[in-house]
């Protein structure tokens, strides 16, 4: 049966094989992680974009409820 996966067109050298193999799969996985992080950096970029869409007063108010964790009634179960 002949080696179809062979990719790289390293032969029959197998300590070649293992190091492009391996190289291989860390360049895959060092492109997913910054497919990730360019996904986040948009994200937070695209919120940060949306937020200086908004009026200058919106910034300048206060929050609605400053105490609102203070007005949460918090009831404990009994068993």
């Amino acid at each position: 049966m002949s080696d179809n996966n062979d990719y790289l067109r390293t032969g029959s050298d197998s300590t070649f094989r293992l190091r492009a193999d391996v190289m291989s799969l860390m360049l895959k996985g060092a492109g997913y992680a910054a497919i990730f992080c360019l996904a986040v950096w948009f994200s937070l970029a695209a919120i940060a974009w949306v937020g200086k869409l908004l009026p200058d007063e919106s910034r300048e108010t206060p929050d609605p409820t400053p105490f609102s964790f203070n007005l949460t009634n918090v009831t404990s179960a009994t068993v």
